[in-house]
């Protein structure tokens, strides 16, 4: 393959197309070995690529990140994982500092109250965590799917990732949901509870919901902030004025 790094996006969106799921990882192992890193949430895409990766003992590194805000049924979810496979998946927590002087001066909900505010905590829990997690890495492997929402169809199932300097790639990019949940089904793959409940997005508690049937992948994510703001994340919209979603009935 071609080199530098950047340069062999192009070479696998020549090669991806015609490799099924598990081909696409066990290529990335071959050709970046020691170096591919896979984040699971355990929602039902992401389940899916780790049943890939451990049935097939691939040497593709698992890891989560632990927000500290995360559903109990994914919880469950994550625990029944290590069960069914007896393999480990590798945890990452936000800085403790960082994350005690946060609470202490914006309360445990302060995500509500602005965008800005949101941004925050999620560049402590999340963002951050992940930034050091995926130092030295070339591949971060996701579950992302075109089918998820407008934007993603614009995307391919290998591209660059400036901001971390690495290659990422998305084995199921051309799944729908229908063949997730089947694959899951016929292969005794946990799934996270969520998901009968009408979550087709799992994330933290206190900024995912289930949604309606129509309604866009995305709509359970920072439901109270108003679509625009929430899709480019600059700006806090006027229209929520601090109120907090969990505990007030939100207008509408």
């Amino acid at each position: 393959m071609a080199f530098p790094l950047e340069s062999q996006v192009a070479d696998l969106r020549r090669y991806l197309p015609e490799c099924s799921a598990p081909e696409t990882l066990a290529l990335l192992a071959d050709h970046f070995p020691g170096r591919v890193s896979f984040s699971t949430s355990f929602g039902l895409e992401d389940q899916i690529i780790t049943h890939f990766i451990f049935e097939n003992d691939l040497p593709i590194r698992v890891f989560t990140l632990d927000t500290g805000r995360n559903f109990q049924e994914t919880y469950s979810t994550w625990n029944k994982t290590l069960l069914r496979y007896q393999k480990s998946i590798e945890v990452f927590a936000p800085k403790t500092a960082a994350l005690e002087k946060l609470v202490a001066q914006k309360g445990p909900n302060s995500l509500y109250e602005s965008i800005a505010n949101r941004k925050e905590c999620c560049n402590i829990r999340k963002v951050e965590p992940l930034s050091r997690t995926l130092a030295g890495q070339q591949v971060w492997v996701t579950g992302i799917r075109a089918e998820q929402s407008q934007n993603r169809q614009t995307m391919h199932p290998a591209e660059w990732d400036a901001g971390h300097g690495l290659i990422k790639v998305h084995p199921l990019f051309d799944w729908t949901w229908a063949e997730c949940e089947a694959f899951a089904q016929a292969n005794g793959i946990p799934v996270n509870p969520l998901h009968r409940q009408g979550f087709v997005s799992v994330g933290c508690a206190p900024c995912t919901r289930a949604i309606a049937l129509g309604e866009d992948f995305r709509a359970g994510r920072w439901w109270w902030e108003d679509a625009a703001a929430k899709e480019c994340g600059l700006h806090a919209t006027a229209a929520h004025q601090g109120l907090d979603p969990v505990v007030e009935r939100m207008p509408g």
